[in-house]
């Protein structure tokens, strides 16, 4: 095959809106629905396909900035097109939003490849692991006792032994129900689970160091975004405060941020979507490995488990209850929870994902 074969000669995007059963809610913000901008790029007779959580604009600065720089790129050179589209985007930013953009693009370029060289994408990567563990998340503030107790149920029911909830609840200022629902989380989930608590950034330093003396007496071995994880001066005094780990990283966008975060963290959280896909998520798992620190996959389960099958690193990945119930409904392959861990494929080329035919229903018209 020539070289000219391997060349991609089509982008194209579409934004998917996935409606939540009820309202939902952590400590700092409230949703009704998730939105996925998909990528599929083409070379010979191979498409790759990736997405990302974002804004419906991220289909915007894809198709307005990247689709031309990765159009008539090598299949191949996934480094290159990478850098070629941070560059592009320097005028308009390159962290939140583009770079949501560029972690679709780079996740479908990475499919792609896997299927011209016709090998699983954690192969290709350098499969270290064939399961990865998962842990249960959601947990939201918005819910009744009674659903917390029914989403427990279900996490057991996956095999989590681990599990997170929200708490922050109206930017901190429901302390006593915030403390209230961990004892219920203990209650519902046993003496042996490992609790988690997610606070999105929504206490203040003092705060969270109250707080997190209550979370270190009941047992919760994780707090997450305690505070703003741009606070790292804030991350700092309670990592040398408190017993339970210190997390923080779903919304670092690129090695800058990761690296800012290494000193702060007890666990460097990375999301695929937010990252710069699969490029930036080896990048910063390295990073970390360098600072003996373990990774946690943010969210999106069914894009993290080729990649996180190839990090030695690797604490866990987020099986979070929108994504889990939405990446079915927009593609066919997504793997499934046994005995608390996701199999990583190795049966076909790629991620093993395709856009799921019945998905157009949740097709946003642009």
């Amino acid at each position: 095959m020539t070289a000219d074969a391997h060349r991609i000669h089509r982008v194209a995007t579409a934004v998917y809106r996935f409606p939540t059963e009820r309202p939902e809610a952590d400590g700092t913000l409230e949703w009704d629905a998730t939105v996925a901008v998909t990528v599929h790029v083409e070379a010979g007779d191979q498409m790759g396909f990736g997405w990302t959580y974002s804004s419906p604009a991220a289909a915007d600065v894809i198709d307005h900035h990247l689709a031309d720089v990765v159009r008539g790129a090598l299949a191949h050179d996934i480094a290159g097109s990478w850098e070629r589209m941070h560059r592009v985007c320097r005028n308009i930013g390159t962290r939140g939003l583009v770079m949501q953009a560029i972690s679709a693009v780079d996740i479908a370029m990475w499919d792609l490849k896997a299927k011209l060289v016709d090998m699983p994408l954690s192969g290709l990567f350098g499969q270290c692991r064939t399961e990865v563990p998962i842990y249960g998340s959601g947990g939201f503030t918005s819910m009744t006792d009674d659903e917390l107790q029914q989403q427990v149920g279900w996490w057991q029911a996956a095999g989590c032994t681990a599990m997170k909830i929200k708490i922050g609840q109206a930017w901190g200022t429901e302390e006593l129900r915030d403390l209230a629902r961990v004892g219920q989380l203990r209650e519902f989930a046993g003496p042996d689970a490992a609790l988690m608590v997610d606070a999105n950034g929504g206490y203040t330093v003092g705060q969270a160091r109250r707080i997190g003396a209550e979370l270190d007496e009941l047992g919760v071995i994780w707090f997450e975004e305690p505070v703003s994880s741009d606070d790292t001066e804030g991350l700092q005094t309670l990592r040398r405060a408190l017993r339970c780990d210190v997390a923080a990283g779903e919304y670092a966008s690129d090695l800058y941020a990761v690296a800012a975060l290494l000193p702060v963290v007890d666990c460097l959280q990375l999301d695929v979507t937010r990252c710069g896909g699969y490029t930036g998520w080896l990048r910063g798992a390295a990073l970390a490995q360098s600072r003996n620190l373990q990774v946690s996959a943010h969210c999106a389960p069914a894009l993290h488990t080729p990649v996180a099958a190839a990090v030695p690193n690797l604490r866990h990945v987020e099986w979070f209850v929108d994504h889990v119930r939405l990446e079915p409904l927009l593609a066919s392959g997504t793997p499934e929870p046994a005995d608390g861990v996701l199999r990583a494929q190795d049966s076909e080329p790629g991620h093993g994902m395709t856009l799921q035919p019945d998905s157009q229903r949740y097709l946003v018209s642009r």
